[in-house]
Order: C-alpha cells, then structure tokens, then sequence
C-alpha cells in the first residue's frame, strides 16, 4: 500500500503526530509513506524504514502558492490514501490535487481538552477504522553517547516570546549544575542571540564546560545530541518533545500555553513548572497583559527544586 502524508508544520506537532503514523504501520507494515511537509518537520522521518520518498514543501517561496502545489501534486504517483495533519486550506487544495483513493484531512475538535497525541491518533483510527492506543514518540535517530553526565539546556520557543523563560535565569541554572554536568546550549537560528547572552552569563561566572550549539545544529543533529543528554530543561517547544521521544528526565517550563495538550507524551521522567495564574493559559504569542508574569515569577530556585525530583 502506498500512503502519502503532509506531516504538521511545527517540530513538536510532527513528533507528536509519531504514534498515530506507527499506528498505521503496525496495520500494514509492508506500507511505503511519502513524506510532504517542511525542511524542520519532515528531517525526523529521513532515517524511518517505511518511508520511501521525502518531499520539501516550497509553496511559501513562490509567488503562487497554490499552483505550486496543484503542480507538485500533479507530479506525484498515484496513492491508497492521502493524510493531512494540518487544517489549513492550502493543505486541503493540495489534498484535492493528489491522485488517491481515498483521502483525509485533520480537523480539530476546539470543544474537546486533550492531548495534541490523542487528537493525532483519533484522527487516524477513523481514517483506517481501526481503535488503536497511541504509544510513545519516535524517532528513528540514534542518540549520541557522551563521555561525561551532560545537561542540555534550550531557552528558545519558536511560537512566541510569550513561551520563552529569561536567559538570564536559564543561566543562574545552568551555572548551579555545571559542577555536576557538561552543558549544551541549544536553539535554532531565531535564538542565538538569546544563547549567546546565556554563554557571556556562564563566562563572566567562570563555567567553562560548555558548548553553545545554537543555530549550529541539523534536526539530525540536534535529535542525536537530545537523546543522548542526562537532563534537560526546556520551555514548551519542539526539542521538549524531542526530548520526550527519547526519554529524557526534563524540568518543562510552562506559562501561556495548555499543558494537557501539549506536555511530554509518555514521558514518565518529566516535571513541569509553572505558576497557577488567572490569565493563564492565554495561548497568545506575546503577553497581552504586559506583564509576562506566568514566566516572570518562576524562579531559578524552582527549576533547580524540580530536577532535583527526577533523581
């Protein structure tokens, strides 16, 4: 059987969309998957054994959007079924295009609290017509093996400034457990100026054993260096859940956005920190209230308290 998927276009989306995508291969396991979806999302299936082809979704640098994507659908073979995990139009023109038998596109339920997963997962078992449980994350990379215990720290929320805890207290962290544990200093390009403040914090603070890898890292890579770390502390993003794949102890830092939803799936070495606010969650990118105090009033002192409960 052949079976074309548009992965999500956000990292941790696309992990949490894992267990629904083996769900299907547990039912067919000879089935051959294409992969349609961005650079980001579609780098953790390149190693998967069921995927045969990897498509590059480039719709948004072409002037015409849509005719780029009624053209590469054109181009592609014939399909048993055709996914989409994401509900925009432009994914259900791009559906429409596709030569399948039959075809699907998820929608979600806004009146229902659940987790991102479970959504995932219900998805696919109406499409297949099948009542599979959704298991844990996974990602066909195989982790790196450190020499020493390392400590990855990752200060960046793509989604907005609102997910995002202080460099500066990051820092404070980082500078108490570096005695215990090498450092790592994670973040996509958008946040290596906040990786660098961390990295001149831990300088001025004598911490030498660290390595900013901010900006400097492959989806591969930075899956290899997460999966191998002994702790790792992290604001609700997509290495979170990378980190969750693999099984990592990690101090999650929450505010603006709905931990059901969205917390380590399966993941039974995680610890979440937040502070129980009125205006929380309010899901907005940046703080509509000018505050920011869901983040603003977790202290260092908490993040340390929390990892010390995973050990």
């Amino acid at each position: 059987m052949k079976l074309l998927i548009e992965v999500p276009t956000w990292l941790g989306d696309c992990i949490m969309a894992t267990p629904a995508i083996e769900n299907i291969v547990k039912y067919y396991p000879n089935i051959e998957i294409t992969i349609f979806g961005t650079y980001v999302s579609t780098a953790i299936f390149k190693k998967h054994p069921n995927v045969k082809n990897i498509i590059i979704d480039e719709s948004k640098m072409s002037k015409f959007r849509l005719l780029w994507l009624y053209k590469k659908a054109k181009k592609l073979d014939t399909f048993d079924y055709a996914l989409s995990f994401r509900e925009s139009f432009a994914s259900k023109f791009f559906l429409g295009a596709i030569k399948a038998q039959k075809k699907a596109v998820y929608k979600r339920d806004k009146s229902i609290e659940s987790h991102q997963v479970i959504r995932y997962n219900h998805f696919v078992n109406g499409v297949f017509d099948t009542h599979a449980k959704a298991d844990s994350l996974k990602i066909y990379i195989n982790p790196t093996v450190y020499e020493k215990p390392t400590l990855g720290i990752n200060p960046g929320a793509s989604y907005g400034s609102a997910k995002r805890w202080y460099p500066e207290k990051f820092s404070k962290v980082a500078e108490a457990l570096s005695k215990q544990y090498n450092i790592i200093i994670f973040g996509g390009p958008a946040e290596i100026d906040i990786a660098n403040d961390i990295e001149k914090d831990l300088k001025h603070s004598g911490v030498q054993n660290y390595l900013n890898l901010a900006g400097k890292t492959t989806i591969e890579e930075l899956c290899q260096k997460i999966g191998g770390l002994d702790l790792f502390i992290t604001g609700d993003s997509g290495p979170m859940h990378v980190a969750a794949a693999y099984d990592i102890p990690t101090v999650a830092i929450f505010g603006p956005t709905k931990e059901k939803e969205t917390n380590q799936w399966k993941n039974q070495k995680s610890i979440i920190v937040k502070k129980e606010m009125e205006c929380a969650p309010c899901m907005k990118r940046v703080c509509p209230l000018k505050h920011h105090d869901c983040m603003k009033l977790i202290t260092q002192n908490d993040v340390l308290l929390a990892a010390k409960e995973l050990f």
